[in-house]
């Protein structure tokens, strides 16, 4: 049999378990499983069906061991904010809600009322989205008082589905600097803030570092999946990971999916005025290092464009009919809060051009081509606004992802920024979750290491 390692990896619409194993200086990958993740409405809330992915988890177990792979780890990440309360026995208290709940409307600018939105900035570090954690929990405080005199335990989405495999509780370092509660400089919970939302702080575990072993799946799993592996922390932040696997230093990056989080890796937290005005984040990477970062509204938009049009056209279909609209050129601010959830995707398109005296996209080509230019307007002023925030300037941007495919945009952007483009992998993040296991068990040495073998291992285009 041969001995792998698995990544699950679960994004906003769908999750994969992938065997990633080294062969001859290569990382070879093998998808076992591939399933449906989507928002559900539940008691009233956006919801994730938690119970439904973690069956998807160990459905991809049991199929590695089918296919005659002996896998000794695995390690989950998913999206970053949300998360789920347990009571004294370990048990479930709350829904997964989803980050695009309304439940958090007006919560964000409610909170900067008795707490400093500059301090909050100054200690976190973190961007200001309004569903970041700190705002969906105080949500759930005005929603449910009495909800934290039964909750023990705080725990992320990956969180919880590492508790389920182990029965080990942990709150894993690059996923928690996400929530906008932990101090950049201590990396520990910030007292002051939880105390002020009166969020009580004994909810939530040590950050734990990534690249360390949780411990062995629970004796009763062994049994049902017929295998025994070890589970090894990733950065359970899918960000975190899939900037694992750009194969280069000293460049800007896209991590490029339902979202687009662009920036470069850093030494230390950037708090700067400046970096406030611009929103930008300091998350936590998996090397004790920073991602230096701005979301960016990202491909939900023609992923809701697509799904409006009952899925006729395949993302494909979008880029070559973009290819053919080349000279319409109305073009949106991808971050207006209006694309983050609307009823119909199309019409906030078409209402945000009226209102700004462009012309409406009204085909799939003009709806396709107005996205796409919009998002690379978007990633040229993120880069110049990088260059100006790290005083450095950046010869090259490389994105990975499943965004990374889309030729247009790559085409577009080299000839908006000057700089050399390149992209791949596409299946960023679940590399980077196997990087991190690899590393771990001393399979790999270093990430110069790690960089060599993705760059030797999948295929890097230049534009």
């Amino acid at each position: 049999m041969q001995k792998c390692n698995l990544a699950v990896d679960i994004g906003a619409s769908s999750g994969r378990v992938l065997a990633g194993f080294l062969k001859d200086g290569q990382l070879q990958l093998d998808e076992i499983h591939r399933f449906e993740n989507k928002m559900e409405n539940q008691n009233g809330h956006l919801c994730w069906n938690i119970d439904k992915l973690y069956e998807e988890v160990k459905l991809g177990i049991k199929q590695s061991v089918e296919k005659g792979f002996n896998p000794i780890s695995i390690g989950v990440d998913t999206w970053a904010v949300d998360f789920v309360l347990l009571d004294e026995q370990k048990n479930r208290l709350t829904d997964a809600v989803a980050y695009r709940d309304h439940r958090t409307d007006g919560i964000m600018e409610e909170i900067f009322s008795f707490i400093d939105q500059k301090e909050i900035y100054k200690q976190t570090g973190i961007q200001f989205q309004p569903f970041n954690t700190i705002y969906q929990l105080y949500a759930l405080k005005k929603e449910d008082p009495m909800i934290f005199d039964q909750a023990h335990y705080f725990l992320m989405i990956p969180d919880y589905l590492h508790f389920l495999l182990t029965g080990k509780l942990s709150n894993e370092y690059t996923n928690a600097t996400t929530t906008q509660l932990l101090n950049a400089e201590s990396e520990d919970w910030n007292s002051e803030f939880l105390e002020n939302l009166g969020i009580p702080k004994h909810l939530f575990q040590p950050p734990m570092k990534p690249l360390q072993t949780l411990g062995p799946i629970r004796e009763e799993l062994k049994e049902e999946l017929g295998v025994d592996l070890q589970v090894i922390l990733p950065g359970t932040h899918d960000t975190a990971s899939a900037v694992m696997s750009v194969p280069a230093t000293e460049t800007i990056y896209i991590s490029s999916g339902t979202w687009s989080l662009m920036g470069v890796e850093h030494e230390k937290p950037i708090s700067s005025e400046e970096a406030f005005s611009y929103n930008f984040t300091n998350e936590g990477g998996v090397h004790h290092n920073i991602r230096f970062l701005k979301n960016i509204m990202g491909l939900w938009m023609i992923q809701e464009v697509k799904r409006e049009y009952q899925d006729k056209y395949s993302f494909q279909d979008f880029v070559d009919l973009a290819y053919k609209e080349t000279q319409f050129d109305s073009t949106v601010d991808v971050n207006d809060a209006r694309f983050l959830s609307p009823k119909s995707m199309i019409e906030a398109i078409q209402s945000y051009c009226k209102e700004t005296n462009q012309l409406e996209p009204k085909t799939p080509g003009e709806l396709a081509v107005c996205i796409f230019n919009s998002l690379v307007e978007s990633y040229h002023a993120a880069a110049k606004q990088i260059e100006e925030l790290t005083n450095k300037s950046y010869p090259s941007i490389h994105i990975i992802g499943g965004g990374s495919k889309n030729n247009f945009m790559n085409e577009k952007l080299a000839a908006k920024s000057g700089k050399e483009v390149y992209t791949g992998p596409t299946e960023a993040t679940g590399i980077g979750n196997l990087i991190a296991q690899l590393i771990a068990t001393n399979e790999v040495e270093s990430v110069e290491q790690s960089k060599e073998i993705i760059r030797e291992s999948f295929t890097i285009s230049k534009f």
